[in-house]
């Protein structure tokens, strides 16, 4: 099932993890989270690799959580706030596994990066974006928040609030300017870029590469990242077993007409 949903290849000193169901955009479901999760324990089992690409098969990096309507446990825990607390916080789990690797990952964007697609970029060490790629967390518009409210951790507060509160998609130049991405390259050099970036790293040496990110993360840690995002979860779960109207209308017309025509009913009233 893992191999299925995300694949794991070697190259040289560098693990490639790639999101497979570029016909959904790549979502992050348990399933997905778990195969992610299980090839980066994969690559930090392997001594001989030093740094980990994350990328997305297709057009779209990840256009964020799964929210199609075949989860059978989705009715119950929004309808229960101890059933929504426990599930978000496994996705937060899922978010601090990809910080708390020890070894380096390198986010590889084209396309989309949105909602817990985004959140994940922002956990990984860098992030590479292509020129067209657009980034954002677009939840807010149908009542809900990300449950890893990681963004002022990286951005600073005031930007991290106007893209939080809007929900508006940015592009990557402007991306790059707020210090949410790396770097921005040409749409058709991303692999060449990434792995370029990758193997240059990989140079550095793993027990360097360890110890420098160990010594980041400390930092972050000790600044209270881990409490904070475990406090905001509390918030995020409540949302969602919260009477909320907008919530609740996209939940009506994602059922009565699809996931697709609910969101562009959600983005038309803010074109």
């Amino acid at each position: 099932m893992a191999e299925q949903i995300a694949t794991y290849q070697k190259r040289d000193h560098v693990a490639i993890i790639t999101l497979n169901r570029p016909e959904k955009r790549n979502p992050l479901s348990k399933a997905m989270r778990d195969a992610i999760l299980e090839h980066v324990s994969a690559a930090e089992e392997d001594s001989d690799v030093a740094v980990v690409v994350l990328r997305g098969a297709g057009t779209t990096f990840c256009a964020g959580a799964d929210i199609s309507r075949d989860d059978p446990t989705r009715e119950a825990r929004n309808s229960d706030g101890l059933l929504s607390y426990a599930y978000y916080d496994g996705v937060v789990d899922f978010h601090l596994a990809i910080f708390s690797s020890q070894l380096p990952i390198i986010a590889s964007v084209q396309g989309h990066a949105l909602g817990a697609g985004l959140e994940m970029t922002m956990m990984c060490d860098l992030t590479i974006g292509t020129e067209s790629a657009l980034f954002g967390e677009p939840e807010i518009r149908f009542g809900s928040v990300g449950a890893a409210v990681i963004m002022p951790w990286v951005i600073g507060y005031k930007r991290a609030r106007e893209l939080l509160y809007m929900g508006d998609l940015i592009d990557a130049q402007t991306a790059q300017s707020y210090g949410l991405i790396n770097r921005v390259v040409p749409d058709d050099r991303l692999e060449e870029e990434t792995l370029r970036l990758a193997d240059r790293l990989a140079l550095i040496g793993r027990p360097t590469l360890v110890g420098a990110k160990r010594a980041v993360n400390h930092g972050a840690e000790s600044a209270g990242l881990r409490e904070a995002l475990r406090k905001g979860v509390m918030v995020v779960s409540l949302m969602h077993v919260s009477e909320i109207e907008r919530h609740k209308e996209f939940g009506r017309r994602a059922t009565a007409d699809g996931i697709g025509a609910a969101i562009k009913w959600m983005h038309a009233q803010f074109d």
